[in-house]
């Protein structure tokens, strides 16, 4: 997959696996990109992948979570 493929598919993955708004789990996503989370992504195309997709998902939710806790839907 592409790389905006597979920041989609994160960006899927947290809606679908954590219960988030679109926009919220947007801004999961572009705050790692922001932070170079995803740079090896981009330079790899072995990395983009449904499987690593799901990883990631998790520690993006994850790093994002300890202090966003109110982007849940209500």
């Amino acid at each position: 997959m592409t790389y905006e493929e597979y920041l989609d598919e994160v960006t899927t993955l947290l809606t679908e696996m954590y219960d988030l708004t679109d926009d919220a789990a947007i801004k999961y996503v572009m705050r790692a990109q922001a932070a170079n989370f995803f740079v090896l992504h981009d330079e790899h195309v072995e990395m983009r992948n449904p499987s690593r997709a799901m990883h990631d998902a998790k520690l993006v939710f994850e790093q994002r979570n300890k202090s966003r806790p109110e982007i849940y839907r209500k």
